[in-house]
C-alpha cells in the first residue's frame, strides 16, 4: 500500500523507519517531511502542508493511509476532512484533538469523567487570573490554553514570576493569541511519566512507558526544551503505577471519549506525575511525544501498519502489541544555544553503520549533503537488554554523529 505520513519532525523519521518495515508498504510520501524522510528507504518527501492539498494528493496518488503526526493539523480537522472525501485518516476528528488543542477543555474534560488531575482554575481576564494568584501556594503552574510549541507551561516559584508569566502570555501575548486563556494549576511534586497509547475509541492499549528529560542542562538544570532524551520504559511505572494509571485515568478517559461522542482514532499520549498520592494526569497530547516516539518504536517488534489499521477498523480488542525484552536510551543532539539563539547550516555525518539509530528532526537535505536547520537537530537511540546496556550503546553513538555545536546531556 502507499502511505501518507504528515509532519516534518524527529518523531515523523521515527514513524517513517517503522512504516518502511513493514511488508504491506510500498512507498510512503511524507508531507513536508525532513532530511531524514529525503533519505529514509521507501520515503519521498513532498512539499504541502495545506489540509485541502492533502486531501487531493492523498485522493490523485491512490493513498490508503494517511498518519497524521503532529498536532496542529488534528485540532485544524484535518481527519474530518478525509474522512469526508473517503480517505482513511489515522488520528482524532477536531472535537477529540481539543483534548490537546486546548487545556481548559482537557481540564474541564477530566474534571467532568474523574480524571485524577491537579486541582486548577481557567481564565480569560487578566485581573482574575492575578486575583487567584494572591491565594496560592507556591510553587504553581501556569498554562497557555491553546498549542504553544510545547512552550506554553511555566511553572512559577514565586508569586511575583506567576504575575510577570499572566503578563507575558495574556498582555504582552506572546503565544500569538494561544495565551489569552490560562489554566492555572496545583503543583504536584513526583516523578513524570510518558505513556502513548493507541485507542479505536472503544479499546485503548498503552504502549511501553517513557522518562523524558525536558530541561537543556545535566541534572534537570536550565530551561525546558522539547525534550532532551528518553528512557524506555520508565523505571519509576511500577505494576501498582499502571493499576492506578488503567483504573482512575484510562477507563474514565475512554468512558469520556465516548459520551462526547469524539470519532477517535488514534494515538493518545499520556503525561504523568507520580506522587506520594498516586498517580495523577498532567496533560494529554493526541499524537506521538517527542522524542518519546524515538525509543518506544524502537522497542516495537508488531508492525505498525496492523496497528493502526486495527484502530480504523475498531479491532483493537483483538490485538496484541509484541515489544523487544530490553531497554531503549534515546540521546537527543541539540544546536550548540539551543533552546535560545543557534546558528543553522552545518553539516551533518553520520557513520553509515549506524543508520537505522538515527532519527533526524531539526535537519534537510540540501543538494545531497544533510544539514541542520533546527534546534534539536536528531536523536541516536541505543537499545539493550538492560538500561545500562542501552545507555552505554547511546552514548557510543554520540561519537558516530557530528555537526558543528553539537551539544547533548550526559546523564539520560
Amino acid at each position: 500500500m502507499k502511505v501518507l505520513l504528515v509532519g516534518s519532525g524527529g518523531r515523523e523519521h521515527a514513524i517513517a523507519w517503522k512504516l518502511a518495515k513493514s511488508e504491506r508498504v510500498s512507498k510512503i510520501f511524507v508531507a513536508p517531511g525532513n532530511g531524514g524522510t529525503a533519505i529514509e528507504n521507501k520515503c519521498e518527501n513532498v512539499n504541502i502542508t495545506d489540509i485541502d492539498e492533502l486531501v487531493v494528493f492523498a485522493r490523485e496518488n491512490n493513498i490508503e493511509l494517511t498518519f497524521v503526526g503532529p498536532e496542529d493539523p488534528l485540532t485544524k480537522g484535518i481527519t474530518d476532512k478525509f474522512k469526508a472525501a473517503g480517505l482513511r485518516c489515522f488520528g482524532p476528528d477536531s472535537k477529540g484533538a481539543q483534548l490537546e488543542g486546548s487545556k481548559a477543555f482537557s481540564k474541564d474534560f477530566m474534571k467532568k469523567y474523574g480524571v485524577k488531575t491537579a486541582q486548577y482554575g481557567t481564565f480569560t481576564e487578566c485581573d482574575e487570573a492575578k486575583g487567584y494568584l494572591e491565594n496560592c501556594e507556591y510553587p504553581i503552574v501556569i498554562k497557555a490554553d491553546g498549542l504553544a510549541a510545547g512552550k506554553g507551561v511555566v511553572i512559577a516559584e514565586t508569586k511575583e514570576e506567576a504575575m510577570k508569566t499572566i503578563d507575558d502570555f495574556m498582555i504582552s501575548d506572546i503565544f500569538k493569541g494561544a495565551g489569552q486563556k490560562v489554566v492555572i494549576e496545583e503543583f504536584l511534586e513526583g516523578v513524570e511519566a510518558s505513556i502513548l497509547s493507541i485507542t479505536d475509541g472503544k479499546t485503548l492499549i498503552p504502549f511501553i512507558s517513557g522518562k523524558d528529560h525536558k530541561q537543556i542542562f545535566d541534572g534537570d538544570k536550565g530551561p525546558n526544551t522539547g525534550g532532551m532524551g528518553v528512557l524506555a520504559p520508565n523505571p519509576f511505572v511500577t505494576e501498582d503505577v499502571m493499576k492506578d494509571f488503567e483504573e482512575n485515568i484510562v477507563a474514565n478517559t475512554l468512558k469520556g471519549i465516548q459520551e462526547e461522542g469524539f470519532d477517535f482514532k488514534g494515538i493518545i499520549f499520556f503525561g504523568l506525575m507520580i506522587t506520594k498520592k498516586g498517580t495523577y494526569l498532567l496533560e494529554y497530547n493526541v499524537r506521538m511525544g517527542d522524542p518519546e516516539t524515538q525509543s518506544v518504536l524502537t522497542l516495537m517488534e508488531s508492525d505498525l501498519v496492523d496497528l493502526v489499521e486495527a484502530a480504523l477498523e475498531g479491532r483493537l480488542h483483538e490485538v496484541e502489541v509484541k515489544w523487544y525484552d530490553g531497554a531503549c536510551v534515546n540521546v537527543v543532539l541539540a544546536s550548540k544555544g539551543y533552546p535560545g539563539t543557534f546558528e543553522k547550516g552545518f553539516e551533518i555525518t553520520i557513520d553509515e553503520s549506524i543508520k537505522d539509530k538515527v532519527f533526524l528532526a531539526g535537519a534537510q537535505l540540501v543538494d545531497g549533503v544533510l544539514r541542520t536547520s533546527g534546534g534539536r537537530v536528531l536523536s541516536v537511540v541505543g537499545r539493550g537488554r538492560s538500561i545500562q546496556e542501552a545507555r552505554e550503546e547511546a552514548y557510543k553513538l554520540t561519537e558516530m554523529v557530528n555537526f558543528e555545536g553539537k551539544y547533548f546531556r550526559r546523564d539520560i
